[in-house]
């Protein structure tokens, strides 16, 4: 491209200057120019590396932006070591070991400049007496950083964006003090906006950072930085992180769209939020590690977890403190782990939590003052020894459990409530103590408060209200108990007890509720037990195991299954006679293995086997819970164990039934904690191989491989049954059931019609069997809607019958 000509305009005094004049060169009018000289340039390239060391003003054609080009073959295109004005101008830059826009001194307005550029820097501020004005410029620099700002230097940055950097969108450090507001990072291969050193800081105000293969925000070696109204979303890596004494302020502002962590803080750093959301995370929403390390977040929300991580993870003795702030939608909401470690929590809500709401364990701390907690798997579980706090004035609403207490654990309860809870309100185990103060329940499916295994629990003043199981379940010489009431509206019959106002023992398995103001007088139910009997309603042996197995001889085919299950329980059934009677009984293990393709009943099967085991006296309730990798693998050390443990805890009683299990051992494991899970359900089948059996489940020869992973897996169960695929007269079965059962018949033709599509139909790995089967119906019953839909008046006939044209068209092979 030619070059074109520069016009100089002077603004001094002296009588010998001309008052105007045109150069062939930058550098020949720069020659010339003092200050408020006003250089204006023609539309060309200029291959000069410029340097301003006067107040000039330096522009190209109003209107003509990208029509000037400053496009040296090395070194920095434009120096700028004063107070001058440049607007309208396109820069390139090629030198890797330079800057394309260098400010050393003076406070210079940029205006509309294009720096696009393969440079160390597309524009750098260096050194205490740079503080440049920068407007509505724009930077791309694939090879090198967007904007550096270091030893020292400032300016403030105006709707400015870095579009693409090869590494750090905004970099400052050495003390650099730079201020953005209403900026655009995006698409920077490294942080967007990168803060490190002591003295270094950064202010932004209503700034995006986004589609960053880094980190959003990096902040590092006692830098600190403000952040107002900004938003980063959409990064490979963390949202925002704080390393080693680093201090960051976020205020109104949104971090979304994060795989890893949303905010992860490490070594004594420091964050304060209020009025900040965070959404839409894969790991933790705060990660919060290490002594010293402190976040303080008010008025804020974490919510959308897309992950399978606690929202809020405080571990190595970091503190957290959350006022009048909401976490929902998330696995679990606050964890809390390791001695030093702790979590303050006032006026907030924790709502639609998968797992648990807040975990205290490892010695760690919470104190919840005013907070409420509704739709939760557990509300709080303070888990060992060593952990404890205080909750004060909570609430519980709909969870499974309320307040969990294990291992040694000592917190104290004061005034919470506890509303429909699905099991406990309060359950206390396993050596766990507690403190509770004019605590309730109301409307439990279980007990109110449940005490086993001796633990010596304090409770004061409590009172329950309508729960199923009744109000208080204590072992013997275990907790202490005085002015507790209940209405003692369990389904169990009450018998007088003894007197004083403290719960009487007569013996383990009791319950107990004392008489005062009025309430219920105190009873005392002996109910045999096992020493570990889970929360629940009752026992899913009130149905009888003829009835049991005669649901199980009426699911269609199976007819192998039938037979193994029967053959077990027959061993089961005569060894229990055979006690009776004083002989020995042969030893019988229960845990299976189921195999086979999807649909094919194992579920349904597993809960029958349950059902049946407890009609034998074999299991004390018979429920099922079913599991997958999901519910039993975490992705932090030591969180494997404890999902594990709380699977096979609600098993208690019932059957463990765990889907697709060679899940749990990948090929291709390498650090997976799978193996982990497996590790510790071996454990805990051998430390409790009464209390729950266990059924795995999956695809036959990737079962194979689970039960040869662990040497110990294999040993643990006594037999495999193999379900395998329903042939086309199953098939046609089950849709006949599915039609009776929803009022349906199937008109002329249309069993043939359904044997020949079940026939013809793919076999390949989406073939569901029974589920396929269900599925057929449901689509018949769609089609046949929306052909009788158009009759005025339908017959009965109509209303009711299938015909081979409701069939639905046959996928294409796989």
């Amino acid at each position: 491209m030619a070059q074109g000509t520069v016009q100089v305009t002077h603004g001094g005094t002296s009588r010998w200057r001309r008052r105007s004049g045109e150069y062939p060169t930058l550098a020949a009018a720069l020659a010339v120019a003092g200050d408020g000289d006003v250089l204006s340039i023609s539309p060309g390239t200029y291959r000069e590396n410029l340097v301003l060391e006067h107040a000039v003003t330096l522009r190209g054609p109003e209107g003509g932006l990208g029509s000037v080009r400053i496009a040296p073959p090395d070194g920095v295109a434009l120096t700028v070591r004063a107070s001058a004005v440049v607007q309208d101008l396109h820069l390139e830059g090629q030198d890797r070991a330079a800057p394309a826009l260098l400010v050393e001194d003076g406070s210079p307005e940029l205006t509309d400049l294009r720096v696009s550029t393969r440079s160390a820097a597309g524009i750098e501020v260096r050194g205490s007496g740079a503080r440049p004005l920068v407007r509505r410029c724009t930077v791309e620099n694939p090879a090198g950083v967007g904007i550096a700002v270091l030893d020292g230097g400032g300016g403030v940055f105006e709707e400015c964006e870095v579009v693409a950097a090869g590494q750090t969108g905004v970099s400052v450090r050495g003390g650099g003090r730079p201020r953005l507001e209403r900026c655009r990072i995006h698409h920077a291969t490294g942080a967007g906006i990168g803060i490190t050193g002591e003295g270094s800081g950064l202010e932004a105000l209503g700034c995006e950072v986004y589609e960053i293969k880094g980190a959003g925000v990096q902040i590092a070696a006692r830098a600190a930085a403000r952040l107002t109204d900004c938003s980063v979303h959409r990064t490979s890596a963390d949202g925002v992180t704080l390393d080693t004494d680093a201090v960051l302020t976020l205020a109104g502002c949104d971090i979304h769209d994060i795989p890893e962590n949303a905010v992860d803080l490490r070594s004594r750093s420091v964050l304060t939020l209020s009025r900040t959301t965070v959404r839409r995370f894969g790991r933790n929403g705060l990660s919060v590690w290490d002594p010293g390390t402190r976040v303080d977040a008010e008025a804020c929300e974490i919510h959308d977890s897309t992950g399978d991580y606690p929202a809020v993870w405080i571990s190595d003795g970091a503190t957290a403190s959350l006022d009048s702030c909401r976490v929902r939608d998330v696995p679990d909401a606050l964890f809390v782990l390791d001695r030093g470690s702790r979590v303050d929590v006032v006026d907030s809500d924790l709502s639609q939590v998968r797992n648990t709401a807040v975990s205290v364990s490892d010695g760690a701390a919470a104190q919840l003052d005013d907070c409420r907690i509704r739709d939760a798997g557990t509300g709080a579980w303070f888990r060992d020894h060593g952990s404890g706090g205080t909750l004060a004035n909570c609430t519980f609403d709909s969870v499974q459990t309320g307040v969990i207490v294990t291992k040694g654990a000592d917190p104290t309860l004061e005034r919470c409530a506890v509303t429909s809870p699905a099991e406990a309100g309060f359950y206390v185990s396993a050596g766990g103590r507690g403190t509770f103060t004019a605590c309730r329940v109301e409307g439990s499916s279980g007990f109110g408060f449940h005490v086993i295994d001796g633990c010596r629990t304090t409770l004061t003043r409590c009172h329950t209200e309508r729960c199923a199981r009744g109000g208080y379940e204590f072992a013997e010489d275990g907790p202490v108990a005085e002015d507790c009431t209940s209405d003692e509206s369990g389904t169990r019959p009450a018998a007088q007890s003894g007197s004083g106002g403290t719960f009487a023992r007569e013996r383990a398995g009791i319950r107990t509720v004392t008489a005062a103001r009025g309430d219920v007088p105190a009873t005392a139910v002996p109910v045999p037990r096992p020493a570990h009997e889970p929360d629940g309603g009752p026992a899913a042996a009130a149905r009888g195991s003829g009835e049991a197995l005669g649901q199980l001889d009426a699911l269609v085919g199976l007819d192998s299954v039938k037979r193994e299950v029967r053959a077990l329980t027959d061993m089961i059934e005569v060894g229990r006679r055979r006690q009776q009677a004083g002989l020995k009984a042969a030893s019988v293990r229960r845990h299976l293995v189921f195999t086979g393709s999807p649909g094919t009943g194992k579920t349904t099967v597993a809960r029958l086997y349950g059902e049946i085991l407890a009609s034998l006296g074999v299991l004390e309730r018979g429920h099922l819970v079913e599991v997958s990798r999901v519910d039993l693998v975490g992705e932090h050390i030591g969180s494997t164990a404890i999902r594990t443990q709380e699977a096979f805890d609600r098993a208690r009683g019932g059957v463990l039934f765990i889907d697709e299990a060679y899940a749990l051992a990948p090929e291709d494991s390498g650090r997976d904690f799978g193996r982990e899970a497996i590790d510790t359900l071996v454990k805990l089948m051998e430390d409790h191989r009464d209390a729950v059996v266990v059924i795995v489940a999956g695809y036959t020869a990737e079962m194979d491989r689970f039960l040869a992973v662990n040497p110990g897996v294999a040993s643990r169960f006594s037999r495999t049954i193999t379900f395998g695929d329903y042939g086309p007269d199953e098939l046609l079965r089950i849709v006949e059931q599915q039609a009776e059962e929803h009022e349906y018949r199937l008109g002329e033709g249309t069993s043939e019609a359904l044997l020949t599509y079940f026939t013809e139909l793919p076999k390949g790995p989406a073939f569901g069997n029974g589920r396929t089967a269900r599925q057929t119906f449901e689509s018949m019953v769609e089609r046949h809607a929306g052909r009788v839909a158009q009759l005025s008046e339908p017959s009965t006939d109509e209303l009711t019958l299938l015909f081979p044209a409701d069939l639905p068209a046959l996928p294409a092979p796989c």
